[in-house]
């Protein structure tokens, strides 16, 4: 006998991947969300990004509280946008069609859900893939020499055999889903703690204790500027840009808006406070000590005496670079091309099309020029932060936190707008990231881009914000001359 449809499903055009989850499923506690987001703040590009704050001129003091600054406002952020997903159980890219219409959230759903998170998946896959070499190198020396000269479009034979496996473990995740993750964090969770708390350790004893690092005094220009210090908790908050727009996957498995909101921001804020220790203390330390700063993790790992070190401390990174890699690149990819193609993807399908476009795309290569990297990045953060201002500006001022669902998953709700576009929307969006961008181009407007994250963000809020608060102006003032016009004609 077939089942019969609820009234939802029956007007339903997607998979039901998208459908709101059930609230016997929402079984995400704080501890959940507590260790969520370690492998995003633990990881190699996050330890190097500080050592660019050093070379600013920044000073000790100015990095840490750049850092536990950029932690708070995250923190804040990532609650507020994923109020709606806890709220109503819906994913990040149903919630962009409540901002955006059901048409314009393609714009936005693509540059987050397929462009940047395919891209960073490839590169994440590949730095984890290096430290995957590594480990499997301390173990079996002879293993890096595999293959002698040969290469695989400039990968050694043994770079691809790692690149492989490491792909592999990241496509098991897809099909383990979301209860697999959850219990993988817990694990992660005591690692990273161990791990890059000895790492600190090991480096303040390097150094002669914590006095000398304390009193370091950078060599770089002078860093005492204001916009300086600002722009560097803006670079913090731009490498979360992609996060904080889908957020809602995540929380829509929250068991209360509680237990998202108390796991995150202490989550957040107790690991930002050890990434700021561990980072000064790397990064200082090893200056001290050896006369020139260790950016690069997997360099600190490779001078440990013991080889259990090094094989707990490059299995962790390894680790935290799976765990980024799940969180913030395949549950996006995997959710946005379902709903794409909401009659042909499912999440898993989607997201394993986005896995092995991540491959195609030989991220080796792509990676061999650092620069061009860092501008696309920069570029998608300029782009993405201006959706998180758009997002938060229609759900708590505009909509006031209210949704209605059936309207939201049927084919011509109020959802759809205008043939399917929200103008307001995608004029913000197009406004505020051309200017937060435009200093790369105009001297003169290098300080919004500097501030980009700030400029994107706080500017399509208001623009957003005030298009729409117009419009409705515009409609009432209609309605009231028609039924002006309706009155004088009775």
């Amino acid at each position: 006998m077939e089942q019969t449809k609820t009234p939802m499903e029956q007007e339903l055009e997607f998979s039901k991947d998208l459908l709101p989850t059930k609230p016997e499923e929402r079984n995400w506690k704080v501890g959940n969300f507590f260790s969520i987001w370690m492998g995003s703040v633990h990881n190699v590009p996050s330890y190097v990004t500080i050592g660019g704050f050093f070379a600013l001129g920044l000073s000790v003091g100015q990095v840490f509280w750049s850092i536990m600054i950029a932690s708070i406002i995250l923190s804040v952020i990532m609650v507020l946008n994923g109020h709606a997903g806890t709220k109503y159980g819906i994913p990040f890219s149903m919630l962009l069609r409540t901002s955006y219409g059901a048409k314009g959230a393609i714009l936005p759903g693509v540059l987050r859900g397929c462009i940047a998170a395919v891209m960073w998946f490839g590169f994440q896959t590949y730095a984890g893939s290096i430290a995957f070499s590594i480990l499997i190198g301390k173990l079996w020396p002879g293993y890096l020499e595999l293959g002698g000269e040969w290469n695989f479009f400039g990968l050694s034979l043994s770079g691809l055999i790692s690149f492989v496996l490491f792909w592999g473990m990241n496509v098991l995740f897809i099909y383990g889903g979301i209860a697999i993750l959850g219990k993988f964090i817990k694990l992660l969770s005591p690692l990273v703690y161990i791990v890059f708390g000895g790492m600190a350790i090991w480096a303040i004893k390097l150094a002669g204790g914590i006095t000398p690092i304390l009193h370091y005094t950078p060599k770089g220009i002078e860093g005492n500027s204001v916009i300086v210090f600002l722009a560097c908790v803006s670079a913090m908050l731009a490498t979360w840009a992609s996060p904080i727009v889908n957020v809602a996957d995540f929380t829509r498995e929250a068991s209360s808006q509680k237990d998202q909101a108390k796991g995150q921001i202490a989550g957040l804020i107790i690991t930002y406070l050890l990434f700021a220790i561990a980072s000064i203390a790397l990064i200082v330390g090893s200056e001290i000590a050896f006369g020139t700063p260790i950016w690069n993790v997997l360099d600190v790992v490779e001078r440990f005496d013991s080889k259990f070190a090094i094989a707990i401390s490059v299995l962790t990174i390894c680790l935290t670079s799976l765990s980024v890699n799940i969180t913030g690149n395949i549950i996006p990819a995997g959710y946005q091309l379902s709903a794409l193609f909401p009659k042909r993807i499912t999440f898993k399908s989607g997201a394993l099309i986005a896995a092995v476009i991540g491959f195609i795309i030989m991220p080796w290569k792509l990676m061999e020029n650092a620069t061009s990297i860092f501008i696309f990045l920069n570029i998608i953060g300029g782009l993405l932060s201006p959706v998180a201002g758009v997002m938060l500006a229609n759900y708590f001022v505009i909509a006031k936190r209210e949704l209605n669902m059936k309207e939201l998953y049927s084919v011509n709700g109020r959802y759809s707008y205008k043939d399917g576009f929200h103008i307001p929307a995608l004029v913000a969006t197009v406004i505020a990231g051309t200017i937060s961008l435009i200093g790369q181009f105009v001297p003169a407007f290098k300080v919004l881009n500097d501030l980009s994250f700030f400029t994107g963000m706080i500017l399509a809020f208001l623009i957003y914000i005030v298009l729409v608060n117009r419009r409705l102006i515009a409609s009432k003032k209609v309605q009231k001359q028609e039924h002006e016009d309706l009155v004088k004609g009775a």
